[in-house]
């Protein structure tokens, strides 16, 4: 249980009664608060105890007693209250949260505690929040754990996470006391972590975890400060460490400031200023106070404020005594440190305060003092504070009252200037001494400059001697003692009389014009002016005050403002001024009026009528003389220079009369006239605005829009004769008609521009002309203008619709054209609607569309529902639309094959060889036709694996009857059904199994004597045992003993062999065998016939014959054998006519019982292996043919057929392993996608049709074929595209079919689908300059306008349609059309000639830079030739020299054992495993090279010519990046091999090997041929690059043409090219890695019999180049090249053994050169073994060659084959020996050049298998050997090839 820990606050308090001996006393009276969590319960002590013991009771805080409560609550019998654990259910208020209080009571008295509040806390569901955050980069950011309120108190935040990593408060991260997050100096990377705060309740111990919140970080900007988390006021324990949280955010960064109590922080090292805020340790009770933090910066200030009081010792702080102002208020702070505390009183002569109505005392401890009394409120105060019940503490402060000055009134009295003044300033009352001084406008006045000041005790006087102006100004009095400053203000005027400042004097004003009568005065007060007139020129007789309206007005200044002086304002005029100070002042003046030149008269308007006679009149007056000017608009008249125009001038009375004539009128007269008048005074102007009237203009006419029956005109009238226009008429007529045949339209409101036409033909040529009219007559006819009407759909439907059935799916639409007359315009295409009209359809159309071509059109529907009716409409349709379509037309697909199988499909096995199958019909709507019957495919399932023949049965009933079917044999069942046009889909393979039955006879018996009285007999398991053998029964009869039963002994089924005992010596037993089954005894095996005998010869009791087995399987061929002695077990392997010992290895094994174990078979193991078991008696043979069954051969996959959404596959199977073909797997995919999608198929298809592939796109599809061992090689990859292509547009299509000012209209007719249907169509236009382009998507393709366009403007348009096959692009231009209808002309350049250069430059550079371009490719590439010549010669040179200094001359005789050849080349790091028959060594790295012989490869017994060889198999290093190809590609192969041909199964088998070969044609001229292959990671980005090798070393008797005969049968290059390659990656010391090679397949035929030359000794530099070979002869193989890297070389190299016993010598297969230096080491002279003889033959060589189907190289300087070499004996080549007719010119040549030279070989091979021979000429020509044989891309991965080499 939890118990409430309580601490003791104070010492202990102890309350003493009189009674010393007894008393009662708190022991811990600071419980306030119990809080408990419901499942834990609490415990509370009382507070309370005493002596003697006291009586402990507790109550509610309402004084009701409490009373236990069963398991909720309980009060012991010491005085303890629990509370128990309780549910939320049991929850009780008045128990589990309210507030208690305890009672002591002995006979010292009764105490009672404090209440303390009791409160349980419940496990609540709860969670907590973070909020998102802004801040700016470089300032702070604030995350704040927001916690429910009803859990605060119990839960806190006990770390933070960010991106679930923790918080570790540092560097930037700060975590406030509070659980706080601030992050200071805020960057960028901060916004991309999740911030969460993890939280723990106090009570219940369970952990929350909040939301992730994010920091949004923005650039510093300037800002005001904004605080972010701030403190309140709070109650904190002294000791304790308490924080005062204070950040904000702003730019510049705030600085922050704290203050206490009014003024800055005291020095204390408690107190420390954190990033959080103010920390003070060790609180203390003088801590207590009101804290402020002051956050500023240049734009601003925040601050937060709050209260700390600390909970400590109670005491007052010192207070200092006050002095008072009388009259005032006065607080008095009686400030308490500490707590608790419990009232605050003040007292005064111990009177108890507040006493009167002035006096105020508030909670706090403050005492106000209103209105201050010195006789009443002065003296001591006393502040006592109550901290115990009864305990006080208590400070006194005295309040001393002081009394301000108090001034007197007084005032200035008016004063003139000159005057005396006297002014006293008197302090009626104050405490003394009191200071008295004068100011002036806040300045301190001196005395001086006739101005004095006399102070007394309490009074001051002011005196002036002489006033004057200066004097002017506020004047104050102040007086001040020890209580205050007082002041008293006033004002001194001075007055001045008025006088003139500027005075009037005559003027003259300017009728019309404003004029300024000037008059200024000044005095104070400031002098009211008055004017005054007096009309007339005389002498003025009587003033009259002017009246001020608008017009006339008093300027501030005095002066009298005439804005339009009259003629009526001529007179005298008087300013008088006065301000009561003297007298008024006046002064007078005379104003005369001059009259400028004005026009009095003249007409605004007047009208002419254009060739008639006008006259404009004009009047003017005013001063003279008076001048008067016509003018036109701006251009003065001069009738001399226009003799249209006269001008006349009279004068009458005041006036002058002007006049101007026109003669006559004219249409450019119609503009304002004017007549100036002038004079000295002014001049004035009178226009006149004169019309001509005539006859319109015509209007302009312009075409807004053409349909096909109408058309929309509209026009603008531009001059309209200056007359109301009163209507207009239009015509219009055919363009080859005369206007004699117009149509018109008159009378049209003149209030309208625009009309309609309508009732016109599509497709018409019309000419339209238009009049205007008004009051004066009719204008010309405007501008005639030509349209063609648009087309209209077509009237007619087209015609002679028939439909054909083409095929299942498709059915063939011809019809003709609608009738001419009702086309409407060119047909464009049509659209043909079919529907199904099957039940259930919904008889919706489908539409599809096609161009017309001609009157007669022919159109395929294609996938069509099989055997379906189907209806067929077809309409025309020409630029404007569809028109209508024809009669429906019914047609029926044809029949096709059913799409589904036979439902139901059951099958029941009856007897051993009976079955029966039934099933039930498909359903209807996928018969495609009418059901014609079933068939019934049925095959056997071997135990072998394989499978038996293929059997069907047709039948129209849904059952039938499988008889003769094998006895307990597994079925494949399958049922179809089938229409008249073929079968259709088969059901899922059924598995059926016929009953056990008596099994068949042993398929072999053999017996043999053991002893002289046993014999062993053996047999062999029946080949038909119809069921599972239960036992074998053992017959043995002696025809001569008497005995008529034989005797009989059974054995298990495991066990094949019985010995029979007791038997008599000399005498004939007859042995047969049978077998049992659960059926019962099966047929008898042959009877054999034995005689004990006394010697037991050696007898092998296992049976030859033929074993099947998969490849990588563990074989056992048994052997067991009898015998007295025990007989020895030896094994071989026929190799032709030799037979070859079985070495024991890892790979072979034969046990004690003479069983011969093969691991992991192969198909090189495949063969005749004999098993021979001898003793002293005798021996005895068995031959077991071994057949080992491999993955199937690729097939050779081709493209039949292809459609737009189909492509139909066919394919020839390969060889298929020994083991017949399962299935095929077809993969295919999107040529530029490696997602392959996988199709199984069956055994029997020889294609396939892939349906719903896209249109228009290439596809690539590979092909496997699975037999029981599994899946073969992938057939090459081949592309095949659907039928389809991109859209394009045609050019003959009009784009636009409308365009105005704003919109256009586009015919998206105009695009080609391509074959597949268009999907999108996007246009993008825009104004040429612009670079924005506007998008607009359609998937439309008939029309679609482009609105909101810029009138006048010239436009951009890109098209882009879109389908499946791809995307096709148009460009082109367009106009928008003017306000006015009218086309805008093309934008042209504003540099004239520059654009022609600009053209010729962009024409020039790309010419300019392709030639530098191809230059520059050509000296690179002539470099690189030269670089390849040099390092061919040098290698050259290398090979020639490594040759001849290794070989020795043949025609040279030589001591000792002969020394073979020695070629010594290397290739770094590649562990090179040579396999050979007594195993594998390795080479250690100090024999880098070691020489091969010519004992090393064989010792031939007749000089015949034969070739040997010995294989090198490349394991792949593994290094960090795996293996390197998928080995699925790589795989042994065969041909295809029948079970029943057994007998040459074997010489076929090995015809795939990855290996090095080094070969060996034993003829008067020794043979090097060394082939490799390899497969290795490309150095680039991991692509497999692929490459292929071959090195041949041929020696011929003549050192030189032994050099000259090194001839390579790779295709890209020679051998001295490889040899260089090879030579320059060694000096790079680079690495061969993850060797691995492969021969894919190869082609020999005997067809070819290309003549082959010999080349010539001569030393040439130049390089000339060979014939290359025609196509047949070709090998194509997939390799990868080495990525060189490594300088270590000659490593772990591994050389074979010799085939002779008990050598040690090895020989090395040097391949590449390294360095020179290389070849500098000291020759390896251990001579290898010599290779024992064999039984050799031409068949010996033509076998390695013709089943493995690798590289052959023969020497040019050998033996050819089949030809009989000199000084032998005639060898005949037998069946599949290889051989080679040869030509007179090939025999002849050699013996023309070199005597010893042989003829050329040639080579044979079977038919199938082509041939192809090549011969290098001389050394140099090697150089250039082209590539021979057409090597066809074969893509393996990214990057891969094939190449194709030659066979020579």
């Amino acid at each position: 249980m939890w118990l409430v820990t309580f601490f003791l606050l104070y010492s202990l308090q102890k309350a003493h009664t009189e009674d010393v001996g007894t008393s009662l006393y708190f022991v811990n009276d600071s419980i306030q608060q119990v809080t408990f969590s419901s499942t834990v319960g609490v415990v509370i002590s009382c507070p309370a105890a005493g002596s003697p013991s006291a009586a402990l009771r507790w109550y509610l805080s309402t004084g009701d007693d409490i009373y236990d409560v069963p398991h909720i609550r309980h009060v012991h019998a010491n005085g303890t209250l629990q509370l128990y654990p309780f549910s939320p259910s049991a929850f009780n208020s008045f128990i589990h949260d309210n507030d208690y209080f305890c009672t002591a009571e002995n006979s010292a008295g009764k105490i009672r505690s404090p209440n303390i509040r009791v409160k349980a806390v419940f496990r609540e569901p709860y969670t907590v929040r973070v909020e998102d955050q802004r801040s700016m980069r470089g300032n702070v950011a604030v995350f704040k754990c927001l916690i429910p309120s009803s859990v605060q108190e119990y839960v806190s935040v006990v770390s933070w996470e960010k991106d679930t990593v923790s918080i570790i408060p540092e560097n930037r991260f700060f975590i406030t006391f509070y659980g706080g997050l601030y992050i200071s100096d805020v960057q960028k990377e901060d916004a991309l972590s999740t911030y969460r705060c993890i939280t723990k309740h106090k009570y219940s111990g369970e952990t929350r975890q909040s939301n992730g919140a994010r920091l949004s970080v923005s650039d510093p900007a300037e800002s005001i400060p904004t605080i972010l988390d701030g403190f309140q006021s709070r109650e904190v324990k002294a000791g304790q460490l308490v924080e005062l949280p204070c950040i904000a955010s702003g730019y510049p960064n705030p600085a922050i400031r704290w203050i206490k109590d009014g003024r800055p922080l005291p020095a204390d090292s408690r107190w420390t200023k954190r990033i959080t805020g103010l920390t003070i340790s060790d609180l203390r009770v003088e801590d207590s106070g009101t804290y402020i933090c002051e956050v500023t910066n240049t734009f601003g200030s925040a601050e937060v404020t709050g209260t700390l009081t600390v909970i400590g010792p109670p005491s007052i702080r010192a207070m200092k005594n006050i002095t008072a102002v009388a009259g005032r208020d006065t607080f008095i702070n009686c400030r308490v440190i500490g707590y608790p505390y419990y009232s605050i009183k003040w007292y005064k002569d111990a009177l108890l305060l507040p006493d009167n109505h002035r006096q105020v005392v508030f909670e706090n401890g403050t005492l106000k003092l209103m209105d201050v009394q010195k006789g009443m409120d002065e003296g001591e105060y006393l502040c006592s504070v109550l901290i115990q019940p009864q305990l006080s503490i208590s400070q006194s402060v005295h309040v001393t009252v002081k009394v301000p000055p108090l001034i007197q009134p007084f005032e200035f009295p008016p004063a003139s200037i000159g005057q005396l003044l006297y002014i006293p300033c008197v302090v009626s009352s104050g405490d003394m001494p009191i200071r008295i001084t004068w100011r002036k406008d806040g300045q301190v006045i001196i005395s001086g400059s006739g101005v004095t000041i006399e102070s007394k005790e309490f009074m001051s006087s002011l005196q002036i001697s002489s006033v004057s102006l200066k004097h002017n100004g506020n004047y104050t009095c102040i007086a001040s003692n020890a209580a205050a400053t007082v002041s008293r203000e006033r004002q001194l005027i001075v007055r001045v009389p008025p006088r003139f400042v500027v005075q009037p004097n005559n003027q003259d004003g300017i009728y019309g014009k404003a004029g300024v009568l000037n008059c200024s005065v000044d005095g104070y007060p400031p002098p009211k002016v008055m004017w005054k007139h007096a009309k007339g020129s005389g002498n003025p007789q009587q003033y009259h005050p002017v009246p001020l309206t608008g017009r006339i007005q008093i300027l501030p200044n005095s002066s009298l403002l005439i804005r339009h002086v009259l003629e009526e304002d001529i007179g005298y005029y008087l300013c008088q001024a006065s301000n009561g100070v003297g007298t008024d002042i006046s002064k007078s003046m005379f104003l005369t009026v001059k009259i400028p030149a004005m026009i009095t008269s003249h007409p605004n308007t007047t009208i002419a009528i254009k060739g008639q006679m006008k006259e404009l009149n004009c009047t003017a007056r005013g001063e003279r003389p008076i001048i008067i000017r016509w003018e036109k608009g701006d251009t003065v008249i001069d009738p001399d220079r226009n003799m249209r125009y006269a001008i006349t001038t009279k004068d009458n009375g005041d006036e002058v009369i002007s006049t101007l004539k026109l003669k006559p009128a004219d249409r450019g007269d119609s503009v304002f006239f004017s007549c100036h008048a002038i004079n000295s005074y002014g001049e004035d102007r009178g226009l006149i605005q004169l019309t001509v009237q005539e006859p319109p203009d015509p209007p302009e006419l312009e075409i807004r829009e053409v349909k096909a029956r109408s058309m929309n005109l509209r026009w603008t009238q531009r001059f309209d004769g200056n007359s109301i226009i009163t209507g207009f008429d239009i015509e219009y007529k055919n363009k080859s008609d005369s206007w004699d045949f117009k149509q018109s339209t008159r009378n049209i409101s003149p209030t309208i521009n625009q009309a309609n036409i309508v009732d016109l033909h599509p497709a018409s040529v019309y000419s339209i002309r238009m009049y205007s009219f008004n009051k004066i007559g009719r204008s010309e006819p405007s501008k005639e203008l030509t349209i063609s009407t648009e087309e209209a759909a077509p009237d007619g439907p087209p015609m002679d619709v028939t439909l054909q059935p083409m095929t299942s799916q498709s059915i063939q639409v011809t019809w003709k054209a609608p009738k001419k007359e009702l086309q409407n315009g060119v047909i464009r295409g049509y659209q043909i609607g079919y529907r199904e009209n099957s039940p259930g359809s919904n008889g919706q159309y489908s539409i599809v569309e096609m161009k017309a071509t001609g009157d007669s059109e022919v159109y395929t529907l294609d996938n069509l529902k099989k055997f379906a009716q189907y209806g067929v409409v077809v309409q025309a349709f020409n630029r404007a639309g569809t028109g209508p379509s024809s009669s429906e037309i019914n047609a029926t697909t044809l029949e096709d094959v059913p799409s589904q199988p036979p439902e139901n499909v059951r099958a029941l096995s009856i007897t051993s060889d009976v079955a029966v199958i039934s099933w039930s019909e498909p359903p209807r709507s996928t018969l495609n036709g009418v059901l014609k019957g079933y068939r019934v495919i049925f095959w056997s399932l071997y135990m072998d694996g394989e499978w038996g023949e293929m059997q069907n049965i047709t039948t129209t009933r849904e059952r039938v009857e499988l008889r003769g079917m094998e006895k307990f044999t597994n079925y494949s069942v399958q049922v179809l059904a089938y229409t008249q046009a073929g079968d259709g889909v088969r059901s899922s393979v059924l598995y059926i199994q016929t009953k056990e039955d008596i099994p068949g006879p042993p398929a072999g018996i053999k017996a043999v004597p053991s002893s002289a009285s046993s014999v062993v007999v053996s047999w062999l398991p029946p080949t038909k045992p119809n069921g599972i053998i239960r036992k074998y029964t053992i017959f043995c009869s002696s025809p001569g003993s008497g005995q008529p039963a034989p005797s009989e002994y059974e054995t298990s089924p495991e066990q094949l062999f019985y010995r029979i005992a007791h038997l008599n010596r000399g005498q004939q037993y007859m042995l047969w065998v049978a077998a049992v089954t659960s059926a019962g005894r099966g047929n008898i095996s042959e009877k054999v016939t034995i005689e004990p005998a006394g010697k037991a010869p050696a007898k092998i009791i296992s049976f030859g014959g033929t074993v099947t087995t998969p490849w990588m399987k563990d074989v056992r061929l048994p052997c067991n054998s009898v015998g007295e002695p025990a007989p020895a077990i030896k094994w071989t392997k026929d190799s032709e006519d030799s037979a070859i010992p079985v070495a024991v290895d890892g790979h072979r094994l034969i046990q004690a019982n003479g069983t011969l174990v093969l691991r992991s078979v192969k198909a090189e193991d495949s063969g005749y292996y004999t098993c021979t078991a001898t003793n002293t008696w005798g021996f005895d043979t068995i031959i077991i043919n071994l057949l080992v069954q491999v993955p199937p051969d690729q097939p050779r996959l081709t493209v039949s057929k292809t459609s737009a959404s189909s492509i139909t596959l066919a394919w020839i199977p390969g060889d298929n392993g020994g083991s017949s073909i399962r299935g095929f797997v077809l993969q295919y995919s999107v040529d530029n996608s490696e997602e392959w999608k996988d199709v199984f198929i069956s055994s029997t298809e020889r294609s396939f049709k892939l349906d719903s592939l896209k249109c228009g796109t290439w596809y690539k599809v590979k092909l496997a074929a699975k037999n029981s061992v599994g899946a073969g090689r992938i057939s090459e990859i081949i592309e095949a595209k659907t039928h389809g292509r991109e859209p394009s547009f045609s050019k003959d299509q009009h784009l636009f079919t409308h365009l105005n000012s704003t919109h256009a209209r586009l015919n998206l007719q105009g695009w080609s689908s391509g074959g597949c249907p268009i999907v999108a169509i996007v246009l993008e236009y825009r104004p040429k300059g612009n670079w924005v382009w506007q998008s607009l998507k359609t998937n439309n393709s008939n029309e679609v306008f482009l609105t909101e366009l810029r009138e006048a403007t010239w436009y951009e348009l890109r098209m882009k349609a879109c389908n499946s096959a791809g995307c096709g692009n148009e460009t082109t231009q367009f106009a928008t059309l003017d306000y006015d209808g009218s086309t805008i002309p093309p934008i042209k350049s504003a540099q004239g000639e520059g654009d022609d250069v600009k053209k010729l430059f962009t024409i020039a550079c790309p010419v300019i830079l392709a030639t530098l371009g191809v230059a520059l490719l050509f000296i690179i590439r002539k470099k690189r030739k030269e670089k390849r010549l040099k390092r061919l010669r040098d290698a050259k040179s290398l090979a020639e020299m490594l040759i001849s200094k290794n070989n020795r001359s043949f025609d040279t005789p030589v001591k000792g054992p002969p020394q073979g050849p020695r070629l010594h080349i290397d290739i770094p790091r590649v562990q090179l495993l040579i396999e050979d028959k007594e195993g594998i060594k390795q080479l250690g790295d100090d024999k880098a090279t070691i020489p091969v012989t010519d004992t090393e490869f064989s010792q031939a017994v007749n000089p015949q010519s034969f070739c040997t060889g010995v294989s090198l198999h490349h394991p792949a290093l593994i290094q960090n990046t795996g293996p390197l190809i998928d080995m699925s590609d790589i795989r042994p192969g065969t041909n295809p091999v029948s079970r029943k041909s057994v007998k040459s199964a074997h010489s076929t088998r090995n015809r795939y090997s990855s290996q090095w070969t080094l070969t060996k044609c034993q003829a008067s001229t020794p043979a090097r041929t060394l082939t490799s292959d390899w497969r290795t990671v490309g150095s680039q980005h991991g692509i497999t690059v692929t490459e292929s090798d071959s090195y041949s070393a041929s020696l011929s008797q003549d050192t030189d043409k032994g050099r000259n005969s090194m001839v390579s049968t790779e295709s890209a290059s020679s051998t001295y090219e490889e040899l260089a390659r090879a030579y320059e990656h060694a000096k790079l010391e680079e690495q061969l890695q993850h060797a691995k090679f492969e021969i894919t397949e190869c082609f020999i035929s005997d067809s070819s019999s290309d003549q082959m030359t010999t080349g010539t000794n001569e030393n040439a530099d130049s390089m000339t180049s060979m014939s290359t070979p025609s196509e047949p002869g070709i090998c194509r193989f997939t390799a990868s090249p080495p990525k060189p890297q490594d300088s270590d070389r000659g490593k772990n190299v591994a050389v074979p053994i010799p085939h002779r016993a008990n050598k040690s010598d090895y020989c090395n297969l040097p391949l590449y050169m390294k360095s020179e230096a290389f070849f500098r080491k000291p020759d390896i002279h251990d001579p290898c073994p010599v290779v024992p003889p064999r039984e050799t033959s031409i068949r010996n060589l033509a076998r390695a060659y013709h089943t493995q189907a690798r590289h052959m190289t023969l020497d040019p300087g050998s033996k050819p084959l089949g030809l009989p070499h000199p000084g032998s004996s005639t060898t005949t080549l037998p069946q599949r020996t290889l051989t080679m007719p040869v030509s007179a010119n090939s025999a002849s040549a050699p013996a023309a050049s070199a005597p010893a030279a042989d003829p050329a070989p040639a080579a044979s091979a079977e038919p199938r298998m082509p041939t192809h021979t090549k011969m290098g000429g001389s050394r140099d020509s090697l150089l250039e050997m082209s590539t021979s044989g057409i090597g066809r891309s074969q893509k393996q991965g990214a990057g891969a090839y094939s190449k194709s080499y030659t066979l020579v």
